[in-house]
């Protein structure tokens, strides 16, 4: 297994006693890993001794305030370009599938485009396929480091790891088109229940047709293993 996805899963995940108290081996692994630049890990660090030390409800509500009840934070992947249209729930159920054929089953509690599974997923697979698939939402990344580097929340450090492990880079114009959506402050209740009343987006030609050209068929091709490259192992 990857470490560093997995690290990367449980910093995005909600606060909890268990994080804290593995906060340091999951600094450890990043060091020895060496799969970020030294600079990103120093970023990282300092995330990790946040929630090392910080108090447990603090950092809940943190937390909440930033992917919970942001839209524009939203740590659902599909949020970002379907919505609430009735594509999401195709794109949910092909990249279930997708986990399941990896041995990675979840329960029905879980949505499967939650960034941390998304990342669990990601630890199970061979590298280059992991960071390959990493590229297709990392115009996404990029946008939600932008406004977490706005906030000067130490929750950017995450997104710029994923982007430099991503093979492909996001696009300007995908990026930018994300940043032009609303961005309320997470204690403007008015503002926020306006935002998420807005109509999911989509890029690329034919975005109007749904899940094909959206994000799940980009995440479905790069699932793909390629010629010769052997499926991740179920786990045990």
């Amino acid at each position: 297994m990857n470490r560093t996805f997995k690290g990367l899963s449980a910093l995005l995940s909600y606060p909890s006693a268990e994080l804290q108290h593995a906060a340091g081996e999951i600094g450890a692994a990043f060091d020895a890993d060496r799969l970020l630049p030294a600079p990103l890990r120093r970023q990282l660090q300092m995330l990790l001794d946040e929630l090392a030390t910080g108090d447990l409800y603090d950092l809940q509500e943190r937390y909440v305030l930033l992917f919970d009840r942001t839209r524009s934070l939203s740590l659902h992947l599909f949020e970002h370009v379907h919505g609430e249209s009735r594509d999401r729930g195709q794109a949910m159920i092909d990249l279930k599938a997708q986990y399941e054929q990896a041995g990675l089953f979840i329960s029905t509690a879980e949505l499967p485009d939650f960034l941390p599974l998304f990342l669990e997923y990601l630890a199970v697979l061979p590298a280059s396929q992991a960071c390959e698939t990493l590229g297709q939402p990392a115009h996404i990344f990029a946008a939600i480091a932008e406004r977490l580097r706005k906030r000067r929340s130490s929750y950017e450090a995450v997104f710029r790891a994923l982007i430099a492990l991503a093979s492909a880079k996001p696009k300007d114009e995908e990026v930018s088109a994300l940043l032009d959506l609303p961005d309320p402050d997470a204690t403007d209740l008015a503002a926020l229940d306006a935002a998420w009343e807005d109509a999911p987006v989509n890029f690329g030609p034919g975005a109007g047709d749904g899940c094909k050209d959206g994000l799940i068929a980009r995440i479905r091709g790069a699932l793909r293993p390629a010629p010769n490259m052997p499926r991740p192992n179920p786990r045990s």
